[in-house]
């Protein structure tokens, strides 16, 4: 069992930036991959972006390329995401997760490419 805790979200204006971060526990050893999703109210969870947990080759979704990065420390067992210029669309509750195995980028893009989830962390970027 992989546990994963987000922290890092709140409120900020647009145009501004947050770090969230996403905390692993447990076997560690077994993560192949680490993505973000976001979850905006009445809307189906989408994918944000992930990364290889060794070598750490990166995708991202089209809405967030250029302003997020996600970036790993394994000796933490810590992911990030980085949100900079942030939009009132970017608002939702952002969700990290952790994958057991290898897969396509495209499939990697989907919610059942993951194992385990976190408990979300609350993103809301006001006008």
């Amino acid at each position: 069992q992989v546990q994963l805790v987000e922290s890092g979200g709140g409120l900020v204006q647009a145009g501004g930036s947050l770090r969230l971060s996403c905390a692993a526990s447990g076997r560690t050893g077994s993560i192949y991959a680490m993505g973000w999703f976001r979850q905006a109210p009445g809307k189906e969870r989408e994918f944000v972006a992930r990364i290889r947990w060794n070598g750490g080759s990166t995708y991202y979704a089209d809405s967030v390329k250029g302003r997020f990065t996600i970036s790993r420390e394994n000796a933490k067992n810590t992911v990030y995401l980085q949100m900079n210029s942030l939009k009132p669309e970017d608002t939702a509750v952002y969700y990290c997760a952790a994958g057991r195995f290898p897969a396509t980028i495209v499939v990697r893009t989907t919610t059942g490419a993951y194992d385990y989830w976190g408990q979300g962390t609350q993103v809301t970027v006001s006008s």
